[in-house]
């Protein structure tokens, strides 16, 4: 049976992080809000099941992952759910609850970063919000990326497996989703992280690896890899970007 993913169609956001580990597992998945209305699938197909009165513990929002008559949803749970159904997972049950701390402190990066450019309101265009949000892309540049990849840059130094990752001696999810932050971070911020692998060179080195997986590799060059753009959460405005301090 196919897993079913629920994320809103043409946009990479916080679905993608999920799309990365089935990816690399070549797991069988549906993307359900791209598929079509005729098949039952599509946005409203989406929307439905997330106000549906007869489902018993319906999703807030997207991303959620449904399988079988399970649904799970959050990013960080979802993931926390794949990840030893996935081989994705480190074996050592402890070391999963650090994975998945290490994942929900991608999260709080991934919120930083959406509110660089929607600082006062989720429900304001960017437009009307712009004065703020380059005090607050400027403060992230300065302060909170430095804050937050210096913290995962030691973590893989002190990792006692290695250095290659960041639990334990083999890929997991955490490190796709590592991968994924700071794709987005380089979109979203060029000038900013032009020397991004001299500061984290560790990071730098894992990203590349990522890249460099057959499946991931296969799935970036695919059409299931949507760009990113200005509607998603990490979005490049010119004027939120400088070289950091």
């Amino acid at each position: 049976m196919s897993f079913e993913l629920y994320y809103w169609d043409g946009l990479q956001g916080r679905g993608e992080f999920v799309r990365l580990a089935l990816e690399e597992a070549g797991a069988d998945y549906v993307e359900v809000a791209r598929g079509k209305k005729s098949d039952g699938l599509g946005t409203a197909a989406m929307m439905a099941l997330m106000n549906s009165p007869d489902e018993p513990h319906p999703p807030f929002a997207p991303p959620f992952l449904k399988d079988g008559d399970l649904i799970v949803a959050q990013t960080a749970n979802i993931l926390f759910y794949l990840g030893p159904k996935l081989k994705l997972a480190p074996r050592d049950e402890g070391l999963r609850f650090v994975a998945n701390g290490l994942q929900l402190t991608i999260a709080d990066v991934v919120t930083e970063a959406h509110d660089t450019h929607h600082p006062l309101a989720s429900g304001l265009y960017y437009e009307d919000q712009k004065a703020a949000a380059k005090t607050r892309a400027h403060d992230f540049i300065d302060n909170r990326i430095p804050k937050f990849m210096g913290y995962f840059e030691r973590v893989l130094r002190q990792n006692p497996a290695g250095d290659h990752f960041l639990v334990g001696d083999a890929l997991s999810y955490v490190d796709l989703s590592m991968f994924q932050l700071i794709d987005g971070l380089f979109y979203a911020f060029p000038r900013a992280l032009e020397r991004f692998g001299e500061h984290y060179p560790r990071l730098a080195a894992l990203h590349d690896a990522v890249i460099e997986r057959p499946n991931i590799a296969a799935y970036l060059e695919s059409d299931r890899r949507l760009a990113h753009n200005e509607a998603c959460i990490f979005r490049h405005y010119p004027e939120l970007d400088k070289a950091a301090s």
